[in-house]
């Protein structure tokens, strides 16, 4: 595995809504279904509690998703896939994400199974111009 977390950071150089919003445009231009987008400091503020920014997306594509479930169907608690973009401070925006040979290592999937994930990490670091930084 290639950190002991499995976590990849990606620092962002846009601003919080930008990013989400950039995320969001680029996985629907690959074909990637966004199932959900939960804007958690809006929970939190419902409920009295203040957080900074953040946002969960829910994201995945059937057609990469469904085989790494078949190979292993406990893979499916790891899907769909998600991506969390937090401002833990003003200006300093995140987005994180599971690695693929995280994913592959936790449900002992075939390795072969890594294509289907590692161009969500790709795709993330040229969305937003970086390299991961593996946590």
């Amino acid at each position: 595995m290639s950190s002991r977390t499995g976590v990849l950071r990606f620092h962002s150089h846009h601003a919080f809504h930008e990013t989400v919003r950039r995320l969001h445009d680029a996985f629907a231009e690959h074909g990637i279904e966004v199932f959900a987008s939960i804007d958690q400091r809006a929970e939190a503020m419902a409920v009295g509690l203040s957080m900074p920014p953040t946002v969960l997306i829910l994201f995945g594509n059937p057609k990469t998703g469904t085989p790494l479930m078949l190979a292993n169907p406990a893979a499916g608690i790891d899907l769909p896939l998600k991506a969390l973009v937090v401002e833990s401070e003003p200006g300093r925006v995140e987005v994180l994400i599971n690695s693929a040979a995280y994913l592959i290592e936790r449900h002992a999937l075939p390795q072969a199974l890594e294509a289907n994930l590692l161009p969500v990490e790709e795709l993330v670091g040229a969305v937003l111009g970086v390299k991961a930084e593996v946590m």
